[in-house]
C-alpha cells in the first residue's frame, strides 16, 4: 500500500513539473513569434520525452544525489514515510505556483522538501547540502545572466561583420473610422463607414522581424529559424535529462520496480503536464520577461542548453529555471527590453520555493509518523 502511495506521488511530483517546465525550453519560439504555442508545445514535448529517456543511461549520479543520501541518514532516506513526504510537499509546491503562473525549480522544491522531512528526523547534513545544492543553484542564475547576454553579443557582432541585416516589414489592414452623420429629428448619431485601409512600418510589434541575406542555398531566415528550432529542443532534451533522474529517485525504494519502467512512467506524465498545463508558464516566460526576436531567443537557448547539459554531465543539480529566466534577463538588460518587475515576482517565488515545500513535507512527515504510531 506505501509503494502504491509512492508511485501515485511521484507521478503527481512528475505531472507538476511537465507543467511547470516542459515549456521552458521553447518559450523564446512562442515569445519572438517564431511558432505557434500548439508547434512549441508538441515541439517542447517530443524533445523532452527523448531527454528523459536518454536519462536512463546519461544521468546515474543524479539519480543517486536526489536519494537525499548525505544530506539525510541512510536510515531516513530508506524511510517510505519520508520518501512519500517528500514527493507530496515537492508536488504540492509545484502545482500551487504553476496554477499562479510562476516558473518555479523542481530541484528547489525537492531540496527545500529533503530539508523539510529531515528537520522532522531531525537529522539534516547541512554542510553537504550546501556544498552540492546551494552552491550550484544560487550561482547558476548569475553564470547564465553572464553567458546569455555574452553569447548574444558574440553573434550580434558575427551578424553584424557578415553583413546580415535585419528587414522591416509592411503591415497592411483596415481600420474602422466614425463620423458624425445629421437625422432630420436634428439629432447627429454616429455610423460607421467602410473601412479604410491602413498602413503600418514596424520593426517587431506589430510585424514579424525577418533576417535578409543567403547562406549557402538557404536564407538567413531559415537558417535563424532552423538554428531556434535546435536550440529550444537541446534545452528541453536536456532538462528531461537532468530533471527526470531527480523525481525517478523517489522510485529507488520499491526494488521489485525495474527502474526503466519508473524512467518511462515519469516521462509520459511529464509529457502529459505539460500538454495539459503548460499555458499560464507559457505565457509568463514568453511574454512577461523581456520582448525578444529570433536572435535574442537564439542566443538565450544556446546558453541555457549549454549550462544545463554540462551541470547533467558532471551531476551538479542546477535549475533548468533559474537558468533559462537567467539567460533572458541577461539579454534583456542589454537590450533594455527586460521588465524587472516581473523578474522581482519570479525571484520572489524562487526564494518561497524551500520553505514551502519544506513546510508542506514535514506537515507531511509528522502526519504519516503520527498514523502509524
Amino acid at each position: 500500500m506505501i509503494f502504491a502511495a509512492l508511485f501515485l506521488a511521484t507521478c503527481f511530483l512528475a505531472y507538476g513539473n511537465g507543467a511547470n517546465d516542459n515549456f521552458k525550453g521553447v518559450a523564446s519560439l512562442f515569445g519572438s513569434r517564431t511558432c505557434s504555442y500548439k508547434t512549441a508545445i508538441a515541439w517542447a514535448t517530443v524533445t523532452t520525452f527523448a531527454g528523459s529517456i536518454s536519462a536512463i543511461f546519461l544521468a546515474q549520479s543524479l539519480l543517486k544525489k536526489f536519494s537525499a543520501k548525505g544530506i539525510v541518514p541512510d536510515h531516513l532516506a530508506g524511510s517510505e514515510y519520508f520518501v512519500l513526504a517528500v514527493a507530496i510537499g515537492a508536488g504540492l509546491t509545484i502545482i500551487l505556483a504553476t496554477l499562479s503562473g510562476f516558473p518555479i525549480s523542481t530541484t528547489h522544491a525537492l531540496t527545500g522538501a529533503i530539508v523539510g522531512g529531515g528537520l522532522i528526523g531531525p537529522a539534516v547534513n547541512f554542510s553537504a547540502l550546501g556544498k552540492g545544492f546551494v552552491v550550484p543553484l544560487l550561482f547558476s542564475p548569475l553564470l547564465a545572466i553572464a553567458l546569455g547576454g555574452t553569447l548574444y553579443l558574440a553573434f550580434h557582432s558575427a551578424r553584424l561583420a557578415l553583413g546580415l541585416r535585419k528587414e522591416w516589414c509592411i503591415c497592411l489592414g483596415e481600420e474602422e473610422r466614425i463620423i458624425a452623420m445629421p437625422q432630420p429629428s436634428s439629432v447627429i448619431a454616429l455610423r460607421a463607414i467602410a473601412p479604410a485601409a491602413s498602413l503600418t512600418i514596424d520593426e517587431l510589434e506589430n510585424c514579424r522581424e525577418r533576417y535578409r541575406g543567403n547562406v549557402l542555398a538557404f536564407t538567413s531566415q531559415q537558417v535563424v529559424d532552423a538554428a531556434h528550432f535546435l536550440s529550444a529542443g537541446t534545452i528541453s532534451f536536456a532538462r528531461g535529462l537532468n530533471d527526470t533522474p531527480k523525481i525517478v529517485a523517489l522510485l529507488l525504494l520499491w526494488k521489485v520496480l525495474d527502474i526503466r519502467v519508473g524512467f518511462i512512467t515519469v516521462a509520459l506524465v511529464m509529457a502529459i503536464g505539460g500538454l495539459l498545463n503548460a499555458r499560464r508558464i507559457a505565457e509568463t516566460m514568453s511574454r512577461k520577461i523581456t520582448a525578444m526576436n529570433h536572435g535574442h531567443g537564439f542566443s538565450a537557448n544556446l546558453s541555457t542548453a549549454l549550462l544545463v547539459v554540462a551541470a547533467s554531465v558532471y551531476g551538479l543539480p542546477v535549475s533548468t529555471t533559474h537558468v533559462s529566466v537567467g539567460s533572458l534577463f541577461g539579454i534583456g538588460l542589454l537590450t533594455g527590453r527586460a521588465n524587472p518587475r516581473v523578474i522581482g515576482a519570479i525571484v520572489l517565488s524562487w526564494l518561497v520555493t524551500l520553505p514551502c515545500a519544506a513546510l508542506l513535507a514535514s506537515a507531511a512527515y509528522w502526519l504519516f509518523l503520527h498514523l502509524a504510531t
